[in-house]
């Protein structure tokens, strides 16, 4: 199908002008657990409203509660195991939690409605959702999937979950619907006849999965919105974005100053091969840090640890960095990336905006900003990475953006949550009147 024969799904009327989302991820279900963020999710709709936000972007488990085949109905969730990555955000589960996990989305939604919210559907399951599981047979179940057929098997299962809250009078709060988070990157990619380290290759060779799952879903609902996403903002493959989204989705993580961080201790690297006399060097480790092959769980957990992409040595780091220490080594050289920065950021919103306006279809940031920053790092509620959202905000408003973010970290279970002024203020600026915004890119 070319680009000019597909024609996009329209918004449905009953959903907001401008779509202010907090990121709650596969958080709002592995963190129930008593004193987790979201133990109370009347408490946490309610913090979001008085922030500003009127949509969350989640993983909705559609794999596991409409494809697995597996019994839900007792759900047992919790840390990856003892004070391995605790330290890490998103990671830093600290209480078990079992729930009825079919029965939790109904109450989700439920609360959704009380608080006139909206979600945007979605799926980490294949870069690590299962890991919080307290058995392998979520992750067993997802890799059973032949690669090739992934993307059907997840728009079968999002469209089964769309029926499921139809039934219970509860569709109207799906803002949209995405295939998966980040496409290009996870087990959904996998097989592909592309080397590993070539993302535009990875993008290109993807789309013919992506595109029989999209038509599989626009098959079962055709008048509800669907897409995938991207991370950052794929500037060397737009051309490999399927024709048949209804919304186009990037992630627009700039890194810059984080970049330097990644390239010069081998991030994305293997813990056997971790400079650890550089890293110390810097002063940015913890003087107590272990052997970093010595940081990985135990054998019977092994499954957990290939059941997130999240880089090794990356764990490794935010568990055991001092964080002051950290932040101060961005804040010395945040200058010299300054510049690069605030440049790559509107060049990818321009980017993203062109190829939109093209498509005539509604643009959305759904994460991104600086970038992945250890737990107890301040770097983006500092005055700088503050400064980055205004910016972000105001670049967001100038491309007319259907929906953006505050930052990737104003969510509940993170430290900026507390930052309640910053997020409100972002998000009151979001929504002002800018003339005549377009919902259509």
């Amino acid at each position: 199908m070319t680009d000019a024969a597909y024609v996009p799904v329209p918004l449905p009327p009953h959903l907001p002008e401008r779509l202010t989302i907090t990121l709650w991820d596969f958080s709002w279900y592995v963190r129930t657990g008593a004193g987790e963020p979201f133990e109370d999710l009347d408490r946490v709709a309610a913090e979001a409203v008085e922030r500003g936000y009127n949509t969350v972007r989640i993983c909705a488990m559609p794999f596991l509660l409409f494809g697995s085949g597996l019994d839900t109905s007792a759900l047992a969730l919790g840390p990856l195991g003892g004070a391995y990555a605790q330290n890490v955000r998103w990671y830093d589960v600290a209480a078990p939690t079992r729930l009825d996990a079919r029965a939790h989305l109904l109450r989700l939604f439920e609360t959704l409605e009380r608080h006139g919210m909206y979600a945007i559907l979605s799926s980490w399951e294949y870069q690590q959702s299962s890991a919080f599981a307290e058995t392998s047979h979520w992750w067993e179940a997802l890799r059973a999937v032949a690669p090739d057929d992934r993307p059907l098997r997840l728009a079968q299962s999002l469209a089964d979950l769309v029926d499921f809250l139809a039934e219970h009078g509860l569709d109207d709060r799906i803002a949209f619907t995405e295939l998966h988070n980040e496409v290009q990157y996870g087990y959904l990619a996998e097989g592909l006849p592309v080397a590993p380290d070539d993302e535009a290759g990875t993008i290109v060779a993807l789309r013919p999965r992506l595109e029989r799952g999209l038509a599989q879903f626009h098959r079962r609902h055709p008048d509800r919105p669907v897409t995938v996403n991207y991370a950052h903002v794929p500037v060397a493959a737009m051309r490999a974005v399927p024709a048949e989204i209804d919304v186009l989705v990037t992630h627009p993580y700039v890194y810059g100053v984080l970049d330097e961080v990644t390239a010069a201790f081998d991030l994305r690297g293997e813990l056997a091969t971790f400079p650890m006399a550089a890293v110390r060097a810097t002063g940015i480790l913890r003087a107590d840090a272990p052997d970093p092959a010595s940081w990985v769980l135990p054998s019977e957990s092994a499954w957990k640890m290939q059941a997130t992409i999240v880089g090794k040595p990356e764990i490794y780091l935010m568990d055991w960095v001092d964080a002051e220490a950290f932040d101060r080594f961005l804040y010395e050289r945040y200058q010299v990336h300054h510049h690069e920065m605030v440049r790559t950021l509107r060049t990818w919103l321009d980017v993203a905006a062109d190829r939109a306006a093209e498509r005539g279809i509604p643009l959305v940031f759904g994460e991104g900003w600086v970038g992945y920053t250890p737990l107890h790092g301040d770097f983006e509620e500092g005055p700088i990475g503050a400064a980055f959202c205004r910016l972000a905000i105001e670049e967001s408003r100038r491309v007319r953006a259907w929906g953006t973010i505050v930052c990737s970290n104003a969510a509940p279970h993170h430290p900026m949550w507390a930052d309640a002024q910053l997020q409100l203020t972002c998000n009151r600026r979001f929504l002002e009147p800018a003339g005549s915004l377009s919902r259509a890119g």
